[in-house]
């Protein structure tokens, strides 16, 4: 990630923990690409978990789960942490925007289409996915054409990640009454509406403001 250019506004990036924490990687030989390169790893873990754990019967079930859910906050650790070990801690490095950005894409792929295939619905999987991937090219495309980085929602990366964990974490709770596969299959047309209305709205903000000249 870069020292330069928009941020997404988070406002965990001002509390203490995330400060202490993002001194604490600085001022080791971590970097934030290789942090950004962690994000895809924690994603490629809790798809896995949700691929398996849907599909699973009792405390096996839970456990995987409740991991999907683990891991899905990991990855936006990773997300949150690569920024201020760049930007704060000063270890910017000159492929970062590839990093920055190239990891998410993989990660929302791995999560949603993991948790598609979990619940025996791999098209609605991948269909959240490519609305999410969207999401995030139709920002892209406004900076590339001037405008400032557009994270509005409602669907933005924080928001579907909050989506994913509160299913994991339903899902998990409701392996009792074997209604997981309900539980991830909502929340699956939850990410993939959303993501599809964010990015329609990113697109008439865009366009808007290209109309009116930038």
């Amino acid at each position: 990630m870069t020292a330069s250019g928009d941020r997404r506004p988070l406002s965990s990036r001002d509390t203490q923990w995330a400060r202490s924490i993002a001194r604490w990687l600085a001022a080791r030989s971590v970097t934030p690409n290789r942090i950004s390169q962690a994000s895809m790893a924690a994603a490629a873990v809790a798809g896995a978990c949700f691929w398996l754990g849907a599909s699973r019967e009792g405390a096996l079930s839970i456990i995987l789960l409740l991991a999907a859910a683990l891991f899905c906050q990991l990855r936006l650790l990773c997300n949150l942490f690569d920024g201020m070990v760049a930007v704060e801690g000063g270890k910017a490095e000159t492929d970062g925007p590839f990093w920055n950005e190239f990891p998410d894409r993989i990660a929302d792929i791995l999560i949603l289409a993991g948790a598609g295939y979990g619940i025996g619905l791999p098209a609605l999987g991948w269909s959240a996915a490519a609305f999410a991937v969207l999401t995030a090219y139709v920002r892209e495309l406004g900076r590339a054409s001037g405008a400032p980085g557009d994270f509005s929602g409602p669907m933005a990366k924080q928001h579907r990640m909050a989506v994913m964990t509160a299913a994991a974490v339903l899902s998990a709770l409701s392996v009792a009454w074997d209604r997981q596969q309900t539980v991830i299959e909502t929340a699956l047309w939850i990410v993939a509406a959303g993501a599809a209305l964010t990015a329609l709205r990113r697109c008439h903000k865009l366009v808007r403001r290209l109309r009116n000249g930038g």
